[in-house]
């Protein structure tokens, strides 16, 4: 996907490798994403950077305190995550957007292995359906319980067990569903509201 570039971007030499993830090692909130988009992090190396998601999910985590800045433009725009650590499910671009089964199966043993190593993790946020399934698939190797049997539905939460993280759902911030108002920045605030309000010492997120 390196090689097909949008015009806008035709003197940029893309990143065209596997997308790592980004973030503060301490995070309590942790955001799974689908793939890298073709002209964002496969064009930038950094995920959630560059293209119209990446303009809205970073707005929107600047905006409930969880960034520096309210852009996400390239590797070198200055942009910091306090309490936060994006990733995804699916670690190159997956053709038409869409991963096939086997490519989200080989990438699941990274993502596992990227959320062992965030101990502090209390909230686990898929943005978007096949997240959600990855994080549900990880949980037994994770975390030792059954993998959840919920569906995907915005705003969801699934309770680990204590001592765990909370499970969390919201559509993804595409601009099939942002520009259709599917997942408005009113929805998404409220979304991260009610998760730093489960941190609280007596919430369903406390840890003992």
């Amino acid at each position: 996907m390196a090689r097909e570039k949008k015009k806008q971007f035709r003197s940029e030499t893309y990143w065209g490798r596997p997308v790592p993830g980004f973030g503060d090692p301490r995070a309590r909130l942790v955001l799974v994403g689908l793939a890298p988009a073709a002209h964002g992090s496969n064009r930038t190396g950094r995920v959630f950077t560059g293209d119209r998601s990446a303009a809205f999910l970073v707005a929107g985590l600047h905006a409930a305190g969880f960034a520096n800045q309210p852009h996400s433009t390239g590797r070198n725009d200055g942009l910091r995550y306090d309490g936060a650590y994006l990733t995804a499910a699916v670690r190159c671009v997956p053709p038409d957007n869409r991963p096939l089964p086997r490519e989200e199966a080989n990438c699941l043993p990274f993502l596992a292995r990227e959320l062992k190593l965030l101990t502090e993790a209390r909230s686990l946020l898929a943005l978007g359906g096949i997240a959600w399934d990855a994080l549900r698939n990880s949980v037994p190797e994770l975390y030792g319980v059954p993998r959840p049997r919920e569906e995907f539905a915005h705003g969801r939460c699934v309770p680990l067990g204590v001592g765990r993280p909370m499970l969390w759902a919201s559509y993804h911030p595409s601009p099939q569903n942002t520009n259709t108002g599917k997942l408005t920045p009113t929805m998404f605030q409220e979304l991260l509201a009610h998760i730093r309000a489960s941190w609280t010492d007596s919430g369903p997120g406390a840890r003992p």
